[in-house]
């Protein structure tokens, strides 16, 4: 039974351990990608409203990467996809609005979940590791009490070593949890940042074609093949991202 309490006390503790380098690692590549999308998102929306009309943006869209592009991409791609026939009236113009406005806001959610990666992870280890560490710690001070029994000596000398030892498992699950928490609490906002400046973008993007109808003129449409293979080539990049992350 001793041997039972001192096995499950040390595999929480490495248990811990484990969590703990799960938790820097996520924080370290949570790190990198959010100011990298920040820093992509800063660049391409101050270039974009650079561009002299319609036909730069497209082009300079399809060829930048990161949220803040491939919402831009996405929306041109959508209204170079619209039925022109169809939408050459004044009172079909809101169907395109319509239209263009809601493959923004399917963009911009896969966007965010994408961003929110592996925060459910962060914070599964930040609730539940004082848990385990208490586990630990209550298997550690049985084979600790038995020891002592077996001993005969129940002097604080002999008492506090085996305690104290029993012990490091909760410290060790609070030292797991308190990073783990911070870095939620930070990525979560962080997230939200991103997110609604990625909704501003967006809502600019709509203004911007409302003026002209949501019509792209002509020449626009020689880049729409390209412009979908920029698309499908994004996609799978943030497909292999998101089974990374």
């Amino acid at each position: 039974m001793t041997d039972i309490n001192t096995l499950i006390h040390d595999a929480t503790i490495g248990l811990l351990v484990l969590l703990s380098i799960v938790t820097w690692l996520l924080i370290l590549i949570k790190v990198v990608q959010s100011q990298k999308a920040t820093q992509q998102n800063k660049q391409f929306i101050e270039q974009f409203w650079k561009s002299k009309n319609i036909q730069d943006a497209v082009k300079y869209a399809k060829q930048v990467e990161g949220p803040a592009a491939r919402i831009a991409q996405v929306g041109f791609q959508t209204l170079l996809d619209a039925d022109d026939q169809t939408h050459q009236d004044l009172q079909q113009t809101w169907s395109r609005q319509d239209l263009l406005e809601r493959h923004l806001r399917k963009q911009i959610l896969t966007e965010r979940r994408h961003l929110e990666k592996g925060s459910a992870i962060l914070a599964s280890i930040g609730n539940n590791a004082p848990f385990i560490g208490l586990f630990g710690t209550v298997f550690g001070i049985i084979h600790a009490l038995q020891a002592i029994a077996q001993s005969g000596n129940a002097s604080m000398d002999v008492v506090a070593g085996p305690i104290g030892a029993a012990l490091i498992a909760t410290g060790i699950g609070i030292a797991v949890a308190v990073p783990a928490v911070l870095a939620y609490n930070y990525f979560v906002r962080k997230v939200k940042g991103i997110g609604a400046d990625l909704d501003d973008f967006a809502t600019d993007f709509v203004s911007l074609n409302q003026k002209s109808g949501f019509q792209i003129q002509a020449t626009v449409v020689k880049t729409q093949n390209t412009l979908g293979k920029t698309l499908s080539n994004t996609s799978d990049d943030v497909k292999e991202q998101e089974a990374f992350a």
